[in-house]
């Protein structure tokens, strides 16, 4: 029971990661990085993780390792997830693709920045595995969050833009696959012209795994 420090391709704001619901996520997309390190096909809730300090001033990835929030794990879980994290002066992110989950859960506060995967406006269902399609994603993720378009994968440039833009969210994060999925991914100048249209509405963070793509 610990809390950890980020690896890999994290977001440059997250201090820590924490999990505490652990196994095979139900959604199985191909990319997730997770598969080789999971070493359980059960989801279950890890009670010893609910013993760990949290500390205080940190910004801490909240079910790093899975989809908190994804169809099969326990309101329960998540509430016990929740109650511990408000013990401590911190600031959580929460991330899924699953986001109609959030209404279930009252954490709609200042120190919570929940955030949903929008990879593409395709459904690419090979890699995107039993995730909700990118639509029902937009359509149930509370305005005025954040996006996440990881990995990015093709997409239609008259249908992607309007999708995020539905969301209105305060910014977005664009990375690409950091993993050889051999994933279809866009060119970089279909890359180059989405964000210059995500930056007429919104703020535009680029993951440096993106440059592999921008700079091809």
């Amino acid at each position: 029971m610990a809390l950890n420090l980020p690896t890999g391709n994290m977001y440059k704001f997250v201090t820590h990661t924490w999990n505490t619901i652990k196994g095979a996520c139900p959604y199985n997309c191909k990319y997730c990085y997770m598969h080789k390190y999971c070493k359980s096909d059960k989801l279950y809730l890890d009670e010893s993780e609910l013993r760990t300090h949290l500390r205080w001033g940190n910004f801490i990835y909240v079910g790093s390792n899975g989809d908190m929030f994804a169809d099969g794990v326990k309101a329960e879980w998540i509430e016990r997830t929740l109650e511990h994290c408000d013990k401590f002066n911190n600031h959580y992110f929460l991330q899924t693709k699953n986001p109609k989950r959030f209404q279930e859960f009252n954490f709609m506060k200042s120190k919570y920045h929940v955030c949903t995967t929008l990879e593409s406006d395709l459904i690419h269902k090979e890699f995107m595995g039993a995730a909700p399609t990118p639509q029902e994603r937009a359509e149930a993720m509370p305005k005025g969050h954040s996006i996440t378009i990881e990995p990015i994968m093709d997409f239609n440039p008259d249908k992607f833009l309007p999708l995020i833009e539905s969301c209105k969210p305060q910014y977005v994060n664009i990375g690409a696959d950091s993993g050889n999925n051999k994933l279809p991914e866009p060119s970089k100048e279909k890359v180059k012209e989405l964000i210059k249209g995500l930056e007429s509405f919104t703020k535009v963070y680029k993951k440096e795994n993106l440059f592999r793509i921008l700079e091809a």
